[in-house]
């Protein structure tokens, strides 16, 4: 077979002959002609037929001439002979016609003439079953080799076989005519079973030669088409016997037109009789007469009769324009063979079977196709709740016209963020400048940030117009520069976040004053808009769906159209019912293989009775005739058993079809309600019945082939389940294994009962199946033992509401598509699995009753007003106010839920506990609504953020849902846009699609492009879904409808952006390291030519535009994933470059969560007041494992940073410091830049707890320029660490390095800077906290989301725990203050820091030797420079002050050559860079051990360097012992060259000098300094937290080891004492820690002092008194906390 690929990407199958041309698309009249004739005429110059030799066939007539010439690979059942004689006079007599001349009058004159008539029965087999109309819409050419030829009735018919011995069959064909068969079909046969079927090579058939038709006969028929005659006798000859003859078994819709004549018919050219070629090459013989050889396989006589006659049946599959449409072909389904069903290709122009009804209209195009099958169009095969969705959607829009410029401004507003403003050095006031088009240049003044927009512009207007009176402010706008957004005139300047950015950065705030009218408004909806029909699947094009297009109702129309051609074949041709049968069978087959292999038991039992209806008798006598009425047959109207089994096939054939249709298919567009819901049915309450909730499990379709060879038995878990948990003990079905009958499935047939009542179920009761397997043990002939362990394999999972959207318990059969995971679906390698874009369908049956039971609520109950409720018993109000203050349902006991709904009235005076009593309802039944539902309507409304908490899978109820909505709709939409990921996902959450949040999100996207904007990547990225795909799909699909056309053309071209760009990243990804970059630079031309299109706004926010590619400035990462980093040129000529990472490979989403999570701290911290100067960048998943996100300007890693002071760069404490000071060489600027740091790495540091941040290296974490920190990459989260073997990498509770603390304090020395990061990061700790609540519903709705790491209850109790709800703000305070401590003592991430450093250096080897390869040599030296060392030793240690403490160690070294020794400096630091730098290039074993840097307690002090200095001469003494290859390389004489430092007097007379003292200490008894306390006093007990002291003093000017003691005076017998742990060597301690004195009444406390005394601990000597204060306890207010310094004084010491 010659296979033909079309321009669509569809292959036809069909024989190669010269004669054949491509068949193309839908054409039109004019261009299907013009095919026919270039086809013919090339026929006609060629003079002979080009058809391939025919194999062996019957002719009843024995005719040698006839039988020779025969040369057709399709053959006719009925043969007429003609001599050449009768052919060359037809031939001759059409080709005198003239064409071109004649008239139409003159044709149908011709037509009407009697010798045109006679001529019927021997007319040419040429013009035989040709439509030759040139409006069909296939564009096939003409193929003489599929005509069949039928004579009509009108005339006395000649009969053709001489004598017949068998009677006439009872069934006519539609004409009239009656065919005669042929003599061997009357043989006496026993009639064998009929099997499944099974496919059967096709046999020769009788044959008749047909030449080709010549253009002129073509043309003849065109014209003959439109003549007045044929309109007016034609079709109605056909149709008036057709009416009288074979019952129609499709369903006939009433023409509402008059019919559309364009065939043919009245020349007979019967349909049905234009057969399709079968994909089965058959192999050429020449006929060597009227009789057949039996085959050897034929055992029965019908056997022989199939095998002889060609298989030349339309199974039912559609044509492949359809196909290209319906997008079938690309994903075939599997054949019950395990093949690809594909469909069969002919060059024969198929049409629309016609023979069904009278009034059926005959469509030319594929658009009205339906209208041949309006029972498609019924209610039963539409979706109603899509339906009522599409309507309630075209009522959301009429609520925003276009003209509203309110809610259709057609541009984006910067968003707004409330904050407290602090103030600070500025007082509040900013500078800005502002662009006017008629001032040359900007107008630039200082303005306080508290100014409403309003007054800049009117300031702005000012230097333009001399009388402001003439002039209407509100008519302009200030735009931001360098972004398409404007500022929100009614809002403050400092509380958009563009200001606020700019304040974050102290950059210049740019502004554009722009006349309204002026500003670009290309996202604005306009009139048209507003109108367009909504069609869901209408802009969905460029939608990556995980699953697969259903067949379209369209496709469907070809399927059922090549059934009933083989029905009425079938029908027609009683003699081959045995063969036509099976191709009926095989016709159904294909059908359901289009509708996911879905086989219902209705089919199978229509498809058993058809088979045995063939050898049941026929019931009507053969003399009954052609025209005998339907009296004469069966009693229930049907002429034969075969008519009625078809008749029954056909209605659960259609059957199936509408209920696949109402399942996955998309409505037919302009379908309303009010039309589908004329014929109401009756109800009843559910409330009302008796009876159990029952089901019947039928059957899971289209299962993987894999799953047969590797699941020996299935099983299914039901389960009843409301607010996420089980109504009723789950289910299980019986056990059973894989059927055969069309397709493999598994079939249970099983009544499913559960002891329930309907009446008790709650409306939003859903009914969850999981789909389980028990694994073969003997699979693929090698039992593994693995499998045999395991237990039954999770394989699909599927979810149902029992009530519908209209509140209708299900009823009749449901298919539900099974969501399983692409590992599922392929269990081993052996064997390939189902694609994971094809359903697994399982089918439940539920009762069908006469009426409908329809759930209605039960009537509210009344509440109490809460002045007239007893008084509570005080212990119970005290139980109810602490767990009303309670963050979380999160331990929550079945007592303290019994308490708070006993007491549930009560508790409304705790606003925001309704979600607490909700979940603690202990019923959700019927009858409980009515009291759950008047509560919620009592109730004080939430703030949005609480009512969040309503919107989780713990609260299905639809009306508390619904209530929750209406309030989180107070919120703004800039509050909106930072919960938009979490609404998204609560609709999982909703029993039906059509539900107040979808209808909410929908019209905020209408009335904002932002939220718009990440509605719609949000959606996107929500369709890949398994479970919710086609919820979501469908939500997509409306809100394109809703955006209009300008923000839908811009969000496409977004779409086809990301498209390229991820194309682009794949493929550097996947390239070698050397052909990445010409990869790359060949991918970027074209992202460039798509931008010379068009410009496109970014993915990560529409306000920036970009108009094309700075290609000399994009790059690639060298990191795992290889990102792209992608500098786009800005569209607005006073905007910066924009620099954006495309990455893929990696899941974004989780990225997504954890940036938003920080960013709403952000936002918490500004409104109480706090700014902590975090860095929020943007970050979007774009699709499935890839995204966008912005890349911050002017910053670096901190790999980057420290590596500069060499691969041990990560122990050093001064690289950090140093690169800031390079940065910010003014010494303000650097104290600025360093104030950053302290602020920054505080929330850092907080937020990274909080989320249990992991992975934390030294590059995933960015310093700006401007002292900025912030974390990158967040693969890893809420506590899933990253684990070498069974050690996890981040072992510190977050990043905190001495390099960092260096930056804090100004030094190493601890300085009262440290307390305030201290004090920052408790303050900020607690303010979150105080918000518990919120992050814990947040990441509670992301639950369902798909991200590996946030899957349940385990990973949100790592954050409850980590966030410390139920502690007090010192208790919290205290314990971040000892995980400060913790990271900054863990050598864990310092030593991850290093190895990363390490795996770096390894990946780029040392630097050439122009670049030094010591971090403090300035150059690279060698033992041929330096000449070679004799002998190099450890001689003494100093002290040195540069500028903090440190101690350098002396190495006296000796040369070859020279007498005089060489004395060089190096430090401990620098000497652990040595042996790390030696470890990169020798193997361990060839280096002497090198001494542990670990000391306990402080570093820099002389005990500790005269260890080293012993520790260090032994490794250096072994150095130099070692191989001459280690002895002698460049690092070591690096190491030993002396530098600038190492010069003679800081060198030999510095060792005799004594070491450098400290500055001179304070005059001894001078005390000061001052201490910081919180004393508060609860529950009979006085706590007495000790925060700071910072300055102190001590007598010998040497750091002290301060310690806090404390006495209760008076004390005789000293009880009261309470003491701090002792802080190491410093004079700004840091404690926060708590002393406590239980058991003190407050009158008791009042006649108390609370002394204090700070004391040095000293080892040698007694402790050092520093200081002291005696604070009077009558003077606090002992009911609230009291925070305040206090200065140290002279106080007697107790």
């Amino acid at each position: 077979m010659a296979h033909i690929s079309s321009g669509n990407g569809f292959k036809f199958d069909r024989p190669a002959s010269p004669g054949v041309v491509r068949p193309k698309g839908i054409v039109g009249k004019e261009e299907a002609l013009r095919m026919e004739l270039e086809a013919l005429d090339k026929i006609k110059r060629e003079k002979r037929h080009t058809l391939p030799a025919t194999a062996p066939s019957v002719n009843p007539l024995p005719n040698p001439s006839a039988q020779t010439s025969t040369s057709r690979q399709e053959k006719d059942l009925i043969v007429f002979s003609e001599s050449e004689t009768q052919k060359k006079e037809q031939k001759d007599k059409f080709e005198d016609i003239d064409l071109e001349k004649l008239t139409k009058e003159e044709l149908e004159k011709l037509l009407l003439d009697d010798s045109f008539g006679v001529n019927k029965m021997t007319r040419p087999s040429s013009l035989l079953g040709c439509n030759l109309s040139a409006s069909y819409p296939g564009g096939h050419v003409f193929n003489p080799s599929s005509f069949h030829w039928t004579p009509t009735p009108t005339h006395a018919q000649t009969p053709i076989f001489p004598s017949a011995p068998f009677p006439k069959p009872p069934c006519s064909f539609q004409n009239g005519f009656s065919p005669a068969l042929s003599p061997f079909i009357s043989l006496p046969a026993q009639p064998t079973p009929f099997l499944s079927f099974t496919s059967i090579q096709p046999p020769a058939a009788l044959v008749y030669p047909q030449p080709a038709v010549t253009p002129e006969m073509a043309k003849l028929f065109d014209k003959i088409a439109s003549t007045s005659e044929y309109l007016k006798n034609g079709r109605s000859s056909s149709m008036e016997t057709e009416s009288g003859s074979v019952k129609s078994l499709e369903p006939m819709p009433q023409p509402s037109e008059p019919p559309n004549i364009s065939r043919f018919e009245w020349l007979d050219l019967d349909p049905l009789n234009k057969r399709k070629e079968v994909e089965v090459e058959e192999t050429p013989t020449v006929s060597s007469g009227p009789f057949v050889e039996e085959s050897g396989t034929a055992k029965d006589p019908w056997d022989a009769v199939l095998l002889d006659e060609p298989e030349v049946v339309d199974n039912g599959s559609p044509s492949a324009q359809v196909k290209s449409k319906v997008t079938l072909a690309t994903q075939p389904r599997r054949a019950s063979t395990g093949a690809a069903v594909t469909r069969s290709q002919s060059l024969n122009i198929p049409v629309p079977s016609t023979d069904h009804s009278s009034g059926k209209q005959v469509n030319k195009g594929s658009t009205n196709v339906l209208s041949e099958y309006s029972v498609l169009e019924e209610k039963e095969a539409q979706n109603l709740e899509v339906v009522a969705f599409c309507e309630d959607i075209s009522k959301l829009r009429s609520d925003f016209p276009h003209e509203d410029l309110s809610t259709n401004p057609g541009y984006v507003l910067s968003p707004v963020i409330t904050q407290r403003d602090t103030g600070g050095d500025n007082g509040g006031s900013v500078k800005v400048s502002i662009e006017i088009s008629d001032s040359q240049q900007p107008v630039t003044f200082t303005c306080d940030v508290s100014s409403p927009v309003d007054l800049l512009i009117m300031q702005a207007l000012c230097w333009v117009h001399d009388d402001l009176n003439q002039v209407d402010i509100s008519s302009y706008v200030l735009k931001v520069c360098g972004q398409e957004e404007v500022l929100q005139n009614k809002h403050s300047l400092g509380s958009h976040e563009y200001v606020q950015n700019c304040r974050k950065w102290e950059t210049e705030i740019k502004l554009q004053l722009l006349f309204l009218s002026t500003m670009r408004r290309d996202l604005a909806r306009t009139a048209e808009d507003d109108i367009y029909p909504i069609v869901l699947e209408k802009y969905l094009g460029l939608v990556e769906r995980p699953f697969k297009e259903s067949v379209t109702r369209e496709g469907l129309t070809e399927y059922l159209e090549g059934y009933h051609k083989q029905v009425n074949l079938c029908l027609q041709n009683e003699s081959t019912q045995y063969k036509t049968v099976d191709n009926v069978v095989q016709s159904v087959k294909n059908l359901c293989c289009a509708l996911d292999e879905v086989e219902t038991p209705a089919i199978s039992d229509a498809i058993k009775k058809l088979k045995r209806s063939v050898n049941l008798p026929r019931t009507r006598s053969p003399e009954a005739g052609a025209t005998g009425s339907a009296s004469t047959g069966s009693a229930n109207g049907y002429a034969s058993p075969v008519e009625e089994s078809l008749a029954g096939l056909t209605d659960v054939v259609y059957e199936l079809t509408k209920l696949y249709l109402r399942s996955f298919c998309p409505t037919t567009p302009g379908c309303t309600m009010e039309e589908l819901m004329e014929d109401r049915r009756d109800s009843k309450e559910a409330s009302g019945t008796t009876e159990h909730l029952q089901f019947t499990l039928f059957a899971v379709h289209g299962i993987p082939a894999t799953w047969v060879s590797s699941f020996e038995k299935y099983y299914l878990m039901c389960a009843l389940t409301h607010n996420n948990r089980n109504l009723f003990k789950p289910v299980q079905s019986k056990k059973v294994g894989t059927y055969k009958s069309f397709f493999y499935h598994i079939k249970w047939d099983e009544l499913i009962n559960f002891p329930i009542s309907v009446a008790l179920l709650p409306l939003e009761a859903v009914l969850s199946l999981s789909l389980y397997g028990v694994l073969n043990q003997n699979a693929n002939n090698s039992p593994d033992s693995n499998k045999q362990r395991k237990g039954p394999e999770l394989l699909g999972k599927v979810s149902m509401p029992l009530f519908d959207f209209r509140r209708v318990l299900s009823r009749g059969s449901k298919l539900l598509s099974l969501w399983t995971s692409p590992q599922v679906l392929q269990p081993g390698a052996a064997g390939k699995g189902k694609n994971p874009s094809e359903r697994i369908i399982l089918q439940v049956d539920f009762p069908s009753p006469a009426v409908d039971v329809l759930y209605v609520g039960p009537q509210e109950n009344g509440c109490p007003d809460p002045q007239s409720l007893d008084p509570l018993d005080p212990g119970d109000r005290s139980d109810i106010e602490k767990l009303c203050a309670e963050a979380s349902t999160f331990g929550l006991s079945r007592a303290d839920k019994q308490l708070l709904w006993d007491q549930r009235y009560y508790c409304r005076g705790y606003q925001y506990s309704l979600p607490k009593i909700l979940a603690s309802a202990p019923s959700w039944d019927w009858g409980s609504m009515g009291e759950i539902h008047s509560l919620l309507h009592h109730w004080p409304p939430l703030s949005p953020v609480s009512a969040l908490e309503l919107l989780d899978s713990k609260f299905a109820d639809t009306e508390v849902r619904k209530v929750a909505v209406s309030w989180i709709e107070s919120s703004s939409d800039d509050e909106l846009a930072d919960y938009l990921p979490q609404l998204v996902q609560a609709v999982k959450f909703e029993c039906h699609l059509n539900n107040a949040l979808v209808i909410f999100l929908l019209s905020r996207a209408l009335g904002n492009v932002n939220i718009a904007h990440y509605l719609y990547w949000l959606l996107r990225d929500a369709v890949q879904d398994p479970a919710f795909g086609q919820r979501y799909d469908r939500i997509l699909g409306a809100l394109l409808c809703l955006c209009g056309t300008g923000l839908r053309a811009e969000l496409e071209k977004q779409t086809r952006l990301v498209q390229l760009l991820g194309a682009l990243a794949e493929k550097v990804r996947q390239a070698s390291s050397s052909t990445r970059q010409m990869l790359l630079l060949e991918g970027l031309e074209r992202v460039q030519s798509f931008f010379q299109k068009n410009s496109c706004r970014l993915p990560i926010t529409p306000s920036l535009v970009a108009k094309e590619l700075n290609i000399k400035a994009c790059s690639f990462f060298n990191s795992n994933a290889v990102p792209l980093k992608i500098a786009l040129v800005n569209a607005d000529p006073l905007g910066d470059e924009i620099n954006v990472m495309f990455k893929v490979g990696e899941d974004l989403r989780q990225d997504m969560l954890a940036l938003q999570m920080i960013r709403i701290m952000d936002r918490i911290w500004l409104q109480e007041g706090l700014d902590l100067r975090i860095v929020n960048f943007k970050c979007i998943s774009t699709g499935k494992d890839k995204g966008m996100v912005e890349l911050v300007p002017s910053s670096e890693t901190l790999r980057k940073i420290q590596v500069e002071y060499g691969v041990t760069g990560s122990f050093k404490d001064k690289p950090l410091a140093e690169w800031l000071r390079k940065y910010n060489p003014a010494e303000d600027e650097y104290e600025k830049a360093s104030e950053n740091f302290i602020y920054t790495c505080a929330g850092c540091c907080v937020a990274t707890y909080i989320l249990g941040i992991c992975d934390r290296h030294n590059d995933n974490i960015m310093l700006r320029s401007t002292g900025h920190m912030f974390h990158i990459d967040f693969g890893k989260f809420l506590g899933h660490a990253q684990m070498i073997g069974s050690f996890k990498r981040d072992r510190a509770p977050f990043v905190l390095t001495s390099d960092m603390a260096y930056v804090i304090n100004g030094g190493e020395r601890p300085t009262s800077r440290f307390q305030l990061f201290v004090d920052l990061c408790s303050q900020a700790y607690n303010l979150i906290r105080k918000h518990s609540n919120l992050f814990l519903n947040l990441l509670s709705l992301m639950t369902q989301s798909g991200l590996p790491e946030l899957t349940g209850v385990q990973d949100l109790k790592y954050v409850y725990d980590a966030l410390q709800p139920q502690t007090t703000d010192a208790e919290a305070t205290i314990f971040f203050t000892r995980l400060i401590e913790s990271s900054l003592g863990s050598v864990a991430t310092k030593f991850n820091f290093f190895i990363h450093n390490l795996a770096q250096l390894r990946f780029s080897g040392l630097p050439s030797n122009d670049e030094p390869i010591l971090s403090f040599a300035p150059r690279t030296y060698t033992m041929k420079q330096d000449g070679r060392i004799r002998d190099a030793s450890v001689f003494s240690f100093q002290k040195r002050y540069n500028p903090d403490k440190h101690y350098t160690y002396a190495i006296r070294i000796l040369r070859e050559g020279q007498n005089e020794p060489q004395f060089v400096f190096r430090t401990f630091d620098e000497f652990q860079e040595l042996h790390n730098k030696l470890t990169i290039l020798f193997p361990l074993w060839k280096l002497p051990g090198f001494p542990s840097k670990m000391v306990l307690g402080r570093t820099h002090i002389k005990d500790v360097a005269s260890k080293r200095k012993v520790e260090l001469s032994s490794y250096v003494h072994n150095l130099m012992r070692s191989s001459t290859e280690v002895t002698q390389c460049d690092l070591i004489y690096t190491f030993f060259h002396p530098i600038a430092r190492d010069d003679k007097t800081e060198g030999v007379e510095g060792l005799s000098k004594t070491p450098d003292m400290p500055p001179l200490s304070p005059t001894t008894g001078r005390v000061e300094g001052e201490v910081k306390l919180s004393v508060s006093y609860r529950n009979s007990t006085l706590f007495i937290m000790v925060m700071h002291i910072k300055d102190l003093i001590s007598n010998d000017g040497a750091d002290p080891n301060p310690y806090v003691k404390t006495y209760l005076l008076p004390d005789p017998h000293k009880t009261s004492k309470r003491k701090t742990k002792i802080a190491r060597k410093t004079r700004n301690p840091t404690f926060n820690e708590m002393l406590v004195y239980s058991g003190y009444s407050k009158e008791t406390l009042k006649q108390r002092e609370l002394q204090l005394s700070v004391l040095s601990a000293e080892s040698l000597r007694e402790n050092c008194y520093l200081g002291g204060i005696t604070l009077s306890l009558k003077d606090f207010d002992l009911s609230r906390e009291t925070v305040k310094w206090y200065k140290l004084t002279m106080v007697p010491y107790f």
